[in-house]
């Protein structure tokens, strides 16, 4: 595309205990990505162990300056020529704890920037119970990143629930917002395309969101419909159920367009 957009893509996996096997898909699926023209590729959270026991996440997980996974991820991106948002990997942590981290690479296979989940996931649903806090530490920074003319936000599945976050990222300029997930089917079904929409909507911007789907090693099931966003709130492309690559190409034009027929960023009487 021309300066003024970008061809993206989102990733939609069912990633698995198997690290190995995880990252042989996604490197397929990249490849996809890659030969259909994206500049960028968005990749779920999780994407690289899904559904392992916590001593086997804790036994794979690694400091960040020797990750498998961020070296997999910045060759990936060196090989493709693509921007990578590189969903979520488990890497150590303080307290003993982990850090469910998303980074980016550039094109050229550089970390960009590493984004720690702010809000964890300590729910009890109906039949499920999840407490993310008890392995992993919390993080304590929004992050974003320019990426050819965008500055992208990053976020993290249940981050999707905090508008505060988002808010941030459009004060601070950002034309687009990843979130990088793996939303249960029960949330999923009731709130997932809601909350993006919304999102997208209120701070006018693009969102791309790649998710997990189906069912997991540990029984887990994860609700998939991978989507990108305009900032209208328009569904430019959209994967409900299996394992895959969808497109959109963003452009600055229709941002401003939006901006400027309906200034709501403009409007704001409370702000903090």
């Amino acid at each position: 595309m021309s300066s003024a957009g970008m061809r993206v893509a989102c990733i939609q996996v069912n990633s698995g205990a198997d690290r190995e096997a995880n990252l042989e898909q996604a490197s397929f699926l990249l490849q996809q990505a890659a030969s259909a023209g994206a500049e960028l590729a968005v990749l779920p959270e999780n994407f690289s162990l899904m559904g392992a026991s916590l001593s086997d996440k804790r036994l794979l997980a690694e400091p960040q300056e020797n990750s498998t996974v961020l070296a997999f991820l910045s060759a990936q991106a060196i090989t493709h020529r693509m921007a990578i948002v590189g969903g979520s990997t488990l890497l150590t942590g303080r307290q003993g704890k982990l850090r469910n981290a998303c980074p980016v690479f550039s094109a050229d296979g550089r970390l960009r920037a590493i984004y720690d989940k702010i809000h964890l996931f300590d729910v009890d649903l109906d039949g499920e119970s999840y407490h993310e806090s008890e392995s992993v530490v919390a993080g304590e920074h929004p992050c974003s990143v320019a990426l050819g003319d965008f500055r992208f936000g990053l976020s993290i599945c249940y981050d999707i629930r905090f508008p505060e976050l988002y808010r941030h990222y459009a004060d601070a300029g950002c034309d687009v917002v990843c979130v990088v997930a793996a939303f249960t089917e029960q949330t999923g079904h009731a709130h997932w395309q809601t909350l993006l929409r919304a999102r997208a909507i209120e701070n006018q911007c693009y969102l791309l969101a790649s998710a997990q789907w189906g069912v997991h090693a540990d029984g887990r099931r994860t609700w998939g419909h991978s989507m990108i966003i305009d900032p209208w709130g328009e569904v430019m492309a959209l994967q409900e159920e299996g394992t895959g690559v969808i497109m959109a190409d963003l452009t600055s034009a229709r941002l401003a367009h939006i901006r400027k027929i309906l200034p709501s960023l403009q409007h704001r009487q409370i702000s903090r």
